[in-house]
């Protein structure tokens, strides 16, 4: 057995060890190319900024910015080239290790393995005495489809049609239901010419994707080369993304997913942050300097792709304003903890590092929210002003928004099925925030505003509550599907609920022209008023905000994370988030 590409013998003699050498040539190169462009953008481009307001300080600043796109573009597209040899490697391998294995059993049932990949065996004596009867030997010719392919069909980028095998095909010579050695030699035959075929497949889909690295001539790296390298990734994406994706943990919870992380060498993790970033900016236990890295890379990928198909422009406003965040000045580092397009859009936004700071709080936020230019501004905004107020009682601390979920639109809003989906993939979060937390005991919040704090309370009811929290923060909530605060896995002091009495959420009872059915004031949509005596959490005080009926329907319900408008709330969501506590309190319902 031939192949156009691959011979069995050439198969045979392929050293993989060669294209790791080759790949760790190329990743040297990648890692001091990402070394430079660090010096170039922090110690060199940030301290102009930061001294300098002259004219030359600006012009310095312009090319230093282009000299960093060069590293940036020097180092992405070597990283490329040390994915793919990577990945031609450990496919190759894998191929050669089946071919190696079909010789193996080939030698020890004394067959011949031909230099076209056919198989000869030997004649065989069948039975005994008045019954004995030889069989003649033969050759195998090998088959590289797999059973129950048509014959002529499965060859190399052609998809197979599957019908019923049937052994009883004519591809070998014989007496096949004589002869032992028949059966084994034809399975030897076939498993020897689908190995060279599964090589040559890998072999010409890398050798595609290497061909198509290449650059052009010149010292300037222009807007086009650098859309050209981020389609370069997608290429490289699709012929590694099969290798990559095999040797990650398969749903295994945060402390394995930190395990398995740093088990890697820096080269390995390289290919995963160049090539593959979408695999790891959404795993919960990684760093979160490297899921922010990683959501980096990722965020133009996933821009190209929702602009390419035009189904959803709000989606794509609300990624580009978040890619303008990352890029303007923040009185906070940010750090992109999560970006997807499932469902309505994920989102994880980080003001302050969640693994270095003692204090941590992780807001989920509720109706009508998904990943748009709304949730962009406003919503993130939230967590914004949030951190800047608790940095003022506390430097060491972090403020996160949660979008990890569908959250209701408009009425869907009415069930509790979207919180019931959405608990178990925030414990999942929180559980991996406990896990990558450098400090020995961090001090955790969970913040639930309007429907969010439904989901809150359903991840709280979970076996073991929410993992690693502390307080819990409720606010514009219509409740929580539990009846006392001591239910939700923290005492019932550590449970702050913030109720604006101009609220409609946290009202809807108290207002028949919306609800009329309810005749227990204490009793909200989901459950008992968070903000009753019976509920039994601390009502700590807020602005009373516009009456619904007055103006702007929304208003008291949005404005408790906004120094702007609720000083008093914003400032005892600081106080509370930050450890400081000292909150103003006020009556309960």
């Amino acid at each position: 057995m031939t192949s156009d590409f691959l011979t069995w013998q050439e198969l045979r003699d392929i050293r993989p060890s060669e294209f790791e050498e080759a790949a760790d040539a190329w990743h040297r190169v990648s890692e001091s190319s990402a070394a430079d462009r660090q010096t170039v953008t922090r110690a060199m481009s940030m301290k102009l900024v930061e001294t300098q307001e002259s004219e030359a300080a600006r012009k310095a600043v312009s090319r230093l910015h282009r000299l960093s796109r060069n590293y940036e573009y020097l180092s992405t597209e070597c990283g490329l080239v040390r994915t793919a040899l990577n990945g031609l490697s450990v496919e190759l391998a894998e191929a050669q290790r089946k071919l190696r294995q079909s010789l193996d059993d080939a030698a020890a049932l004394g067959v011949t393995v031909n230099t076209d990949g056919s198989v000869t065996y030997p004649s065989a004596v069948i039975g005994s005495g008045a019954g004995e009867k030889r069989a003649s030997g033969g050759t195998a010719q090998g088959s590289s489809r797999v059973p129950g392919e048509l014959p002529g069909t499965g060859e190399y980028g052609k998809p197979p049609q599957i019908v019923p095998h049937d052994p009883q095909d004519g591809r070998f010579r014989g007496d096949l239901e004589l002869n032992p050695h028949a059966r084994a030699a034809q399975d030897i035959a076939d498993r020897i010419a689908r190995a060279v075929r599964s090589a040559a497949e890998v072999d010409a889909r890398y050798a595609k994707t290497l061909g198509r690295l290449k650059a052009p001539s010149g010292l300037e790296v222009t807007e086009p080369m650098l859309a050209d390298m981020r389609q370069d990734v997608s290429k490289v994406r699709v012929a590694a993304m099969r290798y990559l994706a095999e040797a990650m943990p398969k749903g295994a919870d945060p402390a394995h997913n930190q395990k398995w992380w740093e088990g890697l060498d820096e080269e390995q993790r390289r290919e995963y942050l160049d090539t593959a970033p979408e695999l790891i900016g959404m795993l919960d236990g990684i760093p979160a300097v490297v899921r922010d890295e990683a959501n980096r890379s990722y965020l133009p990928i996933l821009m190209e792709e929702v602009e390419r198909r035009g189904d959803d422009p709000g989606m794509l406003e609300g990624l580009r304003k978040i890619e303008e965040r990352l890029l303007e000045p923040s009185k906070v580092p940010m750090y992109l903890l999560g970006i997807s397009d499932e469902g309505n859009g994920r989102a994880i936004i980080s003001f302050g590092n969640p693994d270095t700071s003692r204090n941590v709080s992780a807001y989920v936020p509720g109706m009508d929210t998904k990943l748009n230019g709304d949730f962009a501004g406003g919503t993130v905004k939230r967590a914004l002003d949030t951190a800047i107020g608790a940095q003022r009682y506390n430097k060491s601390t972090a403020s996160i928004v949660w979008l990890g979920y569908d959250a209701p639109q408009h009425v869907e809003v009415r069930t509790t099925a979207n919180a019931e989906r959405g608990a178990p993939a925030y414990n999942r979060f929180m559980e991996g925030i406990a896990v990558t937390n450098q400090h020995e005991d961090p001090h955790v919040t969970a913040i639930g505003h309007s429907y969010g704090s439904l989901t809150v309370g359903t991840a709280a009811k979970q076996s073991g509550g929410i993992p690693g929290v502390d307080d819990i923060i409720l606010v514009g909530s219509p409740g929580v599907g539990v009846d006392r605060a001591a239910d939700l896995g923290v005492p019932s002091s550590r449970v702050y609920v913030g109720a604006a009495d101009n609220d409609f959420v946290t009202n809807m009872p108290k207002f028949p022209q919306a609800i009329a059915s309810f005749d227990n004031s204490n009793e909200n949509y989901f459950g008992t008023d968070p903000a009753s005596r019976e509920f039994g959490a601390q009502r700590f005080a807020v602005d009373d905000g516009p009456h619904p009926f007055g103006g702007d329907f929304t208003a008291a319900h949005s404005q408790y994370f906004t120094p702007e408008k609720d000083k008093v709330s914003a400032d005892n969501i600081a106080r509370i988030v930050s450890g400081e506590y000292g909150i103003k309190t006020e009556r309960h319902r």
